[in-house]
């Protein structure tokens, strides 16, 4: 009987243990930005108005995260009107052909205390290639308005636009073939 109620208190602890949180992103809060370099002289950036992202973990260091983000293509602005209609066009974003972006991790990895390399499946302009992040984890705290714990990340990185085939008319010295992503996320956690 001893013996049972011992592998029965392990098999419980291993279950809760490894019980999957989720925690949502609040909108109110994060961002998900773009910049690229024009002419080769300045910078331009882009943001993204609508966006969904999902973070499943067991681990309270979120070293096992799981990341899911959905990006609207057809909600980017630059903050200049004739850009935003360009850009959203076929030369680029193509926002009637491919309406969404998305990155799925499939790997995190821990580099330094609340630091990690987040590598993942990133969809864009039809195109799916692996892409690396890193991913500062910057805290867990109670929000005093929700009561409800909320969690904060930065995510940072490059892409290539020639991986993605995407606006390949225009040569790096009009457009910078290198893309730097920056998102800023609270999320909260799922009740």
């Amino acid at each position: 009987m001893k013996k049972i109620l011992i592998l029965l208190a392990a098999a419980f602890s291993y279950t809760a243990a490894s019980a999957q949180t989720t925690w949502t992103v609040d909108k109110a809060h994060s961002n998900v930005k773009f910049t690229v370099t024009h002419l080769m002289v300045s910078d331009v950036d882009g943001i993204f108005k609508s966006y969904d992202a999902t973070i499943t973990a067991a681990k309270p260091d979120f070293s096992d995260a799981k990341f899911q983000i959905s990006i609207q293509t057809a909600s980017v602005t630059t903050d200049n009107d004739q850009r935003d209609k360009h850009i959203s066009s076929p030369d680029f974003f193509d926002v009637a052909t491919y309406p969404t972006i998305t990155f799925t991790s499939t790997a995190i990895t821990k580099t330094s205390d609340k630091h990690y390399k987040l590598t993942g499946n990133l969809t864009l302009h039809g195109v799916t290639k692996p892409a690396s992040f890193d991913l500062w984890y910057r805290g867990t705290i109670q929000n005093p308005m929700s009561k409800a714990d909320d969690a904060g990340f930065q995510l940072t990185g490059t892409i290539k636009r020639a991986d993605f085939n995407f606006g390949s008319k225009f040569p790096n010295a009009v457009v910078s073939d290198e893309v730097t992503i920056k998102a800023n996320g609270e999320f909260g956690k799922a009740k």
